[in-house]
């Protein structure tokens, strides 16, 4: 079990939201239970030619796609090499990748950016395509972070991540329950683009606006929200179930955040009952977000640090390639709905490490 082993690792992640490049430094080890330190971060924030590439990308033919991937792969390797020193060790570098197509009905899901390029240009072995095998165990391929809130973040009945979409995890003892919320800061960003800025800063177009109520009942009857059981969302999900919603081209784009914001809060605040919930993702940030949750709830919230807020999602999938490096299982069954646990992601040896 290698107990007592300490793992040195940097984690690689990029949201749906497209804010820019999650990469951090950190180490993991296990005495009785799993404890992590933080050593450093970063976001490198996307080139107007990268954002367009990867939020267009899904557009294009396999040949393109292959391509960019390793484009990509080189791009993710040049950032870690200029994120770490060369004295610095690594055992292991672990990528999500950026998220293309993800279908787990159709058992489909991508997420580019090559792990054997990230490895050869880096001179470190690395761990990606950590959801494919639980696709291919009729699971949805997510959410993956559960076992790193279930190991890490004991201490919090709920742990709700709001990124492009807003994931919770449910702890009941030794037993876990994750899932998708809803849409969050992809459908936020996308109106605030609208209204000629990056993002809403504080909510503080939401706030100016007005509640549609039409519009709310539209998404709260969504059918989405109505399955029980395992489930995620993805940028195709978004764009057939809420982009052509026609009310969203003829009212005011404040009004539409605002609503989105009533509805984020109602669909979250639901699940949350009076317990401790520990909240990370860009969204935590936004205060007008965090109101309309505890509008809609009665659970204590915990905001994390600064680190944890960015960086929480990184850090898990670093704490997944461990996890793979001791061949343990680091995908739950109970959380995607795939046949078995599986232990997941695929490993790119560097040739160095072969010799």
């Amino acid at each position: 079990m290698n107990n007592g082993k300490k793992y040195s690792v940097i984690g690689v992640m990029s949201g749906t939201s497209l804010d820019g490049l999650d990469i951090i430094k950190c180490s993991f080890i296990f005495k009785k239970d799993w404890k992590y330190r933080i050593h450093k971060c970063k976001t490198v924030k996307y080139s107007k030619k990268w954002f367009q590439t990867l939020s267009t990308l899904h557009q294009k033919n396999q040949k393109k796609i292959d391509q960019i991937s390793i484009a990509y792969g080189n791009f993710i390797a040049k950032e870690i090499n200029e994120f770490i020193s060369k004295d610095e060790l690594v055992d292991i570098i672990c990528s999500h990748g950026h998220t293309i197509f993800h279908q787990p009905e159709k058992n489909i899901t991508l997420q580019i950016g090559d792990g054997k390029t990230i490895a050869d240009k880096t001179g470190i072995s690395t761990i990606n395509n950590f959801r494919n095998l639980d696709i291919k165990l009729k699971g949805q391929g997510a959410p993956l972070v559960p076992i790193g809130d279930m190991k890490l973040f004991k201490e919090h009945k709920y742990c709700l991540n709001l990124g492009g979409f807003a994931n919770l995890s449910i702890k009941n003892k030794t037993k876990i329950k994750a899932f998708d919320i809803c849409p969050a800061n992809i459908i936020l960003n996308f109106l605030a683009n609208k209204c000629g800025v990056e993002f809403d800063i504080n909510g503080d177009i939401g706030r100016q606006g007005k509640v549609n109520n039409y519009l709310l009942d539209c998404l709260n009857e969504i059918k989405y929200y109505q399955i029980n059981g395992p489930k995620s969302l993805s940028r195709e999900w978004l764009e057939k179930n809420i982009l052509n919603i026609d009310i969203l081209t003829e009212i005011k784009p404040e009004d539409s955040l605002a609503t989105f914001y009533e509805h984020i809060g109602f669909q979250i605040g639901s699940k949350l009952k009076n317990k401790s919930v520990f909240i990370t993702g860009g969204g935590a940030f936004n205060s007008f977000l965090i109101e309309k949750i505890s509008k809609h709830s009665l659970a204590n919230i915990v905001l994390g640090s600064d680190d944890e807020i960015n960086f929480k999602e990184a850090l898990i999938f670093g704490f997944l390639g461990v996890l793979k490096l001791r061949s343990e299982i680091n995908c739950l069954s109970e959380v995607t709905g795939a046949i078995n646990d599986s232990c997941c992601g695929e490993i790119h040896k560097y040739l160095k490490d072969m010799n």
